[in-house]
């Protein structure tokens, strides 16, 4: 049957009706949500790190695009970059924006004091003169690398998984 009240759905749940996890009584509920709202409320905003700033190079431009929806979480993007190192040895890898964003300091990328460059604890990291291969899950991706696929990551929030093959 549908219930017809909202009241009778809450008691159903508050007894434990088809419910698992624990479950909280409107009073605990409405305790911890105004606390939440408070501590968002109260939490520093970051201001941008690309505003302002006069961008000559298109990927820091797609960068500054992405910026505030990769801080805020209302998207998530995955850079994919190849380079050599200080050794003259190729190296390519997956990056996390919106992890990296809370990592590094992105004012020293966007004022070209320093290029953004792969690390060995990035999603997926390769040097492909040495053969080295490494991944790491970040807090918004988990990598699938055993996938008859090849590398997949998946997304953490919406459980997208995320093909990277460009065939």
């Amino acid at each position: 049957f549908f219930p017809q009240s909202e009241e009778v759905c809450r008691q159903l749940v508050e007894l434990g009706f088809r419910g698992s996890g624990d479950v909280l009584r409107r009073e605990e509920f409405e305790a911890q949500a105004a606390e939440a709202a408070g501590l968002a409320a109260a939490a520093p905003q970051k201001s941008l790190a690309s505003v302002g700033r006069e961008l000559k190079d298109n990927f820091l431009r797609a960068l500054a695009e992405r910026e505030e929806g990769n801080r805020t979480g209302k998207i998530s993007s995955i850079i994919f970059i190849r380079d050599r190192n200080s050794h003259r040895q190729e190296v390519s890898a997956y990056i996390d924006y919106a992890h990296r964003l809370t990592t590094d300091d992105f004012e020293v990328y966007f004022s070209g004091k320093k290029r953004l460059f792969p690390r060995n604890t990035d999603l997926s990291f390769y040097n492909w003169d040495r053969n080295v291969s490494t991944s790491h899950s970040s807090p918004n991706y988990q990598v699938i690398a055993e996938n008859a696929c090849g590398l997949l990551f998946k997304n953490k929030s919406d459980r997208k998984i995320i093909n990277v093959d460009p065939q």
